[in-house]
């Protein structure tokens, strides 16, 4: 018990400064490159903080175990969306860059309805086959071919800034690099002494995974997008949560289903639809004024506590 409170102790300071690290360098990435915070934050942040994600879905796929790989992305996605966000706009308003209401978050509802109609689309079997993972796999590479347009783009039209002070690019990669393994291992800390202490507390199984470690994986955007709240990159705080839900649906479930088909549970389908509708929700916020308030955070933060209350029960 004692070894597991140390590492759990130990996991969170390893997910703060590893956060920390992370954002420092991916920020001072966007300036050397002279893109915006967002894009950074869309690609290179979300992609790094869906490490665990990652990791657990295309082990589960790799046993067979899919049904592990689409809970974990849903729970995620939902948690990403409605915790993080939420958290974020309530420590200060989170402004929203106009592409990324025109045209990322509508992305990120787009994946969630094609998958919604990826996994209806079995008739009596529900699931999504490996063509249609496929599918997903071809929309991440035009997606990410976009973005890498986008920031060439933005490169071309900037001018860079002789009096801000750089952090050296090889200094940028190394924070980047550092704070990604920090944040990895730091949430696998936390998930797995947070379970063992809930087992010895007599806790079942299923509300461990519905709860510790659904949070767990998503710890990393969360304390990410909190630091770089704090730091004012809120470009990079929201580019992360829509990045990671992008890159969860179409690459991860993606890559674990074209590895191997899965059936789908109609809970699993109503989560589907759930992350749907707060991101419709959400995405009316981002519209009221081209921000998220800290009035619209606690709203979301009290949606999902519904939902989290919903999903214990049943």
């Amino acid at each position: 018990m004692i070894l597991n409170i140390v590492l759990l102790i130990l996991g969170f300071i390893l997910l703060v400064k590893g956060a920390d690290f992370f954002v420092d360098g991916s920020s001072s990435v966007a300036r050397l490159l002279r893109i915006p915070s967002f894009i950074v934050g869309l690609t290179i942040v979300a992609f790094g903080t869906s490490a665990p994600e990652l990791s657990v879905s295309i082990s589960a796929a790799m046993q067979g175990q899919n049904e592990i790989a689409i809970s974990n992305v849903l729970g995620s996605n939902i948690f990403n969306l409605m915790v993080v966000t939420g958290v974020c706009a309530v420590i200060s308003f989170v402004p929203v860059a106009d592409n990324m209401r025109k045209h990322d978050f509508p992305l990120s509802i787009f994946a969630a309805i094609l998958l919604l109609i990826f996994g209806l689309l079995g008739g009596e079997v529900l699931g999504i086959s490996r063509y249609e993972g496929l599918i997903l796999l071809a929309l991440f590479i035009i997606y990410i071919a976009l973005q890498i347009r986008s920031a060439l783009k933005s490169r071309a039209d900037s001018e860079p800034d002789p009096i801000e002070k750089f952090i050296s690019p090889g200094r940028s990669i190394l924070l980047i690099i550092v704070g990604c393994v920090m944040i990895v291992y730091g949430g696998d800390f936390v998930v797995d002494s947070a379970s063992a202490i809930a087992q010895a507390f007599g806790l079942t199984e299923t509300l461990i995974g519905l709860t510790i470690v659904a949070i767990g994986t998503s710890l990393p955007e969360l304390v990410t997008s909190i630091v770089a709240s704090r730091k004012h990159e809120n470009d990079l705080a929201i580019g992360n949560v829509i990045g990671s839900n992008i890159f969860n649906i179409l690459m991860i479930l993606g890559l674990s289903t074209s590895l191997n088909p899965v059936p789908l549970q109609t809970t699993a389908i109503f989560d589907c639809a759930v992350l749907i509708i707060f991101s419709i929700i959400v995405l009316i916020f981002c519209f009221t004024r081209s921000s998220i308030s800290r009035r619209e955070g606690i709203i979301m933060l009290g949606l999902y506590a519904i939902y989290d209350v919903y999903i214990i029960l049943r």
